[in-house]
């Protein structure tokens, strides 16, 4: 006869043992002999799985219910006898599994109970005692005298003072120091559906370790969460429970990119003098509704407009252009450098939002702009598709050696950057709106503005009447003397780019790009080779000067110790 039950994904076998020895071998040919339920000889009526060497007695699988539901967990458990590699503890109790069976979810949760625990009778409420069983607690949680209230804070969702004055009661289990607000213990459900944050069910887990929070990313001290299995997700319960932008009333919002609360601006006298937005970088004034820092942060200002832009499934992403750590929105700032934006190169103001690595030292930053932007040219002359960018600083094409500013394509893994106007596809005439006659792109400056009467380095763009880079290619009328920078009149130059089937057949047959990108690539290379070994050499001086200061300390600490065993032995 063959049962199918939930201790094991196989079919077990009834067996009638009288003599183990003949009978089960285990892989390495010895005998088995001991219940996987008890510790004593198999004999008797036996449930099996020989190809797993799997054997329990029956009347230890009849002993425990095969699925329970209970108090302190949503979802079903069944009963197990599972190995574990590490040490685990019993969510409920918080104590060592060390007994052979325990219940755990029968979903995706990683909730594990003693069966004690599984099967703890629920004390129901008692008027004359004031006592309440709540799944959050395993102990039953007693009334709070109002003298002892101004001692106690709210174990789980809004981590406040239970005073005196309170007008909610307060519930606690003195021997743990848990205490629940009656109104927070009411607002706490067992699961939520269909959360803002994330799609699956979250359960409310009591687990008995710390974890970070996946949407502000601090740590979880209480212990209490809501939790994805499946997923590896967990959310304090203030994040998980708290306000959403959503809400028409919402007067507090909490948002990862910031560790404090948000509140919605009031008056007019809040806003201070012209705060910027960290997420745009623009001003915030009325009647645009504008979220602050609750607390001490006075630069911390936030769009609700841009609330609604940023990301909130996660505090960390993957990207493309740093695939080997997760990045993390952050508003606070570098202790030790400057921040710059690895995909522009340009500064990162430390009071905006940016996104970061938090690995120890990789320094990897981009702009919130510069997130959405990804590689998607393909240029013959390069391995890796390269990504337009429409702002850059200090950094130099790999084909005219001209600075590069405005649309770049560049490979950052690579730091390899070529103008777009460089390119072999770029097209050589255009038509724009802000000249009459076609444009011809062509290598500045030129004649009749090197001998002008204007100041040295002054050379202008018809087109938005600024400043230009003299050495870039230019877009250009020989009959009236017009210059159009590529940046002015890129609407017209793109779709010519990305329509041109001629690309690769052009970089193909013409070496010579392919010779240069190689040239001013092994350039770069070099520079900043350089640039390396000689920050090399500051820190290997640096780490002499130390190891120095270090052998002196040492030195120090053993004659200090020395001077104490005399002083102790009396020879001092």
């Amino acid at each position: 006869m063959k049962i199918q039950h939930v201790i094991h994904h196989h079919p077990l076998s009834l067996l009638f043992i009288n003599n183990p020895l003949p009978l089960l071998f285990n892989n390495k040919g010895s005998t088995v002999k001991w219940c996987r339920g008890c510790p004593r000889h198999l004999s008797g009526p036996t449930y099996g799985c020989e190809p797993c060497r799997f054997f329990i007695h029956k009347s230890c699988l009849d002993e425990h219910k095969a699925e329970v539901q209970s108090f302190f967990h949503p979802c079903p458990l069944t009963i197990s006898v599972d190995s574990f590699e590490f040490d685990e503890y019993c969510f409920v109790c918080v104590e060592p599994l060390t007994s052979t069976f325990y219940y755990k979810c029968k979903l995706n949760c990683w909730f594990l109970t003693h069966v004690e625990c599984a099967l703890k009778p629920i004390i129901e409420y008692s008027d004359e005692e004031c006592t309440i069983q709540h799944f959050t607690h395993r102990h039953p949680l007693k009334l709070v005298d109002s003298s002892q209230k101004d001692e106690v804070i709210c174990s789980i969702n809004c981590e406040e003072l239970c005073c005196s004055s309170s007008s909610s009661s307060t519930y606690g289990c003195m021997e743990c120091k848990f205490f629940l607000h009656k109104s927070c213990m009411k607002s706490i459900p067992r699961q939520l559906i269909n959360h803002r944050i994330h799609p699956c069910t979250l359960i409310f887990m009591p687990e008995p370790f710390s974890d970070n929070c996946d949407c502000c990313g601090e740590l979880n001290v209480t212990g209490m969460r809501f939790s994805c299995g499946a997923c590896h997700l967990t959310l304090h319960v203030k994040c998980a429970l708290f306000p959403t932008i959503d809400s028409e009333d919402a007067k507090e919002i909490q948002h990862f990119c910031h560790p404090h609360t948000l509140a919605l601006v009031q008056n007019d006298e809040e806003y201070g003098s012209e705060p910027r937005c960290v997420a745009c970088a623009q001003i915030c004034l009325p009647p645009a509704p504008t979220f602050r820092c609750s607390r001490s942060c006075s630069h911390f200002f936030l769009h609700k407009s841009c609330y609604v832009k940023l990301p909130y499934k996660s505090y960390k992403i993957k990207h493309p252009f740093h695939p080997d750590h997760p990045l993390t929105i952050t508003s606070l700032p570098y202790k030790d450098h400057i921040r710059t934006c690895d995909a522009c190169c340009r500064g990162i103001d430390s009071t905006l939002l940016a996104y970061n690595c938090r690995e120890y030292e990789c320094k990897f930053n981009l702009h919130l702009d510069c997130i959405k932007v990804l590689a998607s040219i393909k240029f013959s002359g390069h391995e890796h598709l390269l990504t337009l960018l429409e702002k850059t600083l200090d950094i130099s094409c790999h084909l005219c050696g001209v600075n590069c500013c405005n649309f770049v394509l560049r490979c950052m893994p690579c730091d390899f950057n070529i103008h777009l106007q460089c390119l072999p596809s770029a097209p050589k005439t255009i038509k724009h709106k802000s000249h009459l006659h076609p444009l011809t792109l062509t290598k500045s400056p030129f004649e009749h503005e090197l001998n002008s009467d204007e100041e040295e380095d002054e050379f202008y763009c018809g087109v938005c009447e600024q400043k230009r880079n003299q050495k870039e290619l230019v877009y250009y009328c020989v009959e009236c003397k017009f210059i159009a920078e590529v940046k002015c009149v890129v609407d017209e130059v793109l779709p010519l780019i990305a329509n041109d089937r001629s690309f690769e057949e052009e970089v193909s047959k013409d070496n010579i790009a392919e010779t240069e990108i190689q040239k001013w690539h092994v350039e770069n290379l070099q520079v900043k080779h350089t640039k390396l070994r000689e920050r090399r050499e500051e820190l290997e001086a640096k780490m002499k000067q130390l190891k120095g200061e270090l052998a002196d300390v040492t030195k120090e600490i053993k004659k200090t110790e020395d001077l104490l065993l005399d002083r102790e032995s009396g020879t001092y």
